[in-house]
């Protein structure tokens, strides 16, 4: 956890270090607020570090190691509200805002640092990729609000696919990582495993990173994160219809709820999408509530086992599943 210790002064540093001890594999979130206590944010609960108090220029050290000493490089993050870290730690910002024309220009006087923890889980996804798959993979949303495990458990779909399964042979698959969160790449090159052929373009722009994969990489798969912009929806179309299959995830409680976004309607008009799995969060994130197909039923079998256990069957008619990422 080099990468995200590396951003405290040296005092708070050691108290996180000391206060986390073997908590690290729940930790999802470090909340860095000046003049108030450390929040730590675990699966199931919150803690709080009451012996360390960030002043303004502990804030200054962890804008100094975010931006290693030059606000410059980081105008466009500063303009978005996040910068992502290597690992694909993701550091989300709040503070005083400058505006141009009532747009946005970038966020100065910071006063909250979200330290949100990326989290590599290989084999979160492969009691379910077999509901995705149809002869060929479906065009597939992923639904769930913040901290559900949307990006988890669509980089583990990223890897399997591209490196196979059963009998299903390696697919090329595109990513475009545009908050460097999927593949956490420091330099173009991917630090989470993402399977032997699959082709990244780390930092850019969903809809004009589309384009440009589906020119020079030709995938079967195109993956992106996050969706919502009128452009991304134009690009996901121009890729469904160039027979490309995609994989995304977008914020949302329940499939009844994303339908109601205009921005997305397109995609629903042409019914885009064969799959839509849906997450919630029960005591910790990452829990398949329902993976629905085209019609809205839901074809995720229930379970008939004792707890925790599973019939690890390839066929959809087979499997029993609890539904836990």
């Amino acid at each position: 956890m080099n990468a995200i210790t590396r951003l405290f002064p040296p005092h708070i540093k050691s108290e996180i270090i000391i206060f986390l001890a073997d908590r690290w594999t729940t930790l999802q979130e470090i909340r860095f607020r000046i003049n108030q206590p450390i929040e730590l944010v675990f699966d199931d609960h919150e803690d709080w570090i009451e012996n360390v108090v960030p002043t303004d220029e502990d804030g200054m050290y962890v804008l100094n190691q975010l931006s290693q000493f030059s606000l410059y490089r980081m105008e466009d993050e500063l303009r978005e509200g996040f910068i992502t870290i290597e690992g694909g730690h993701r550091v989300g910002l709040a503070g005083k805002v400058n505006t141009t024309n009532g747009v946005v220009k970038a966020i100065k006087d910071i006063s909250s640092y979200n330290i949100r923890i990326a989290k590599e889980k290989v084999g979160v996804a492969a009691p379910f990729i077999s509901y995705l798959y149809d002869h060929s993979y479906v065009s597939t949303l992923i639904i769930g609000p913040p901290q559900t495990g949307k990006t988890t458990f669509l980089r583990d779909l990223v890897r399997i696919a591209s490196s196979g399964w059963g009998k299903v042979t390696p697919k090329k698959v595109a990513v475009i990582d545009e908050r460097s969160e999927i593949a956490g790449s420091v330099k173009g090159v991917p630090q989470h495993q993402l399977g032997k052929r699959t082709d990244i373009m780390d930092a850019c722009p969903k809809a004009e990173g589309m384009m440009m994969m589906i020119r020079s990489m030709s995938p079967e798969v195109l993956v992106v994160d996050e969706i919502g912009s009128e452009k991304d929806v134009q690009a996901l179309m121009e890729a469904i219809h160039a027979g490309v299959k995609v994989i995304c995830t977008v914020h949302g409680d329940s499939l009844t709820d994303i339908k109601k976004r205009p921005s997305l309607a397109p995609l629903f008009h042409e019914e885009a999408f064969q799959r839509f799995v849906i997450l919630n969060r029960v005591n910790q994130p990452g829990k398949i509530e329902s993976i629905l197909n085209e019609s809205g039923h839901n074809i995720l079998m229930k379970p008939r086992c004792t707890n925790n256990e599973m019939d690890r069957s390839t066929s959809p008619a087979k499997r029993y599943y609890l539904g836990g990422v």
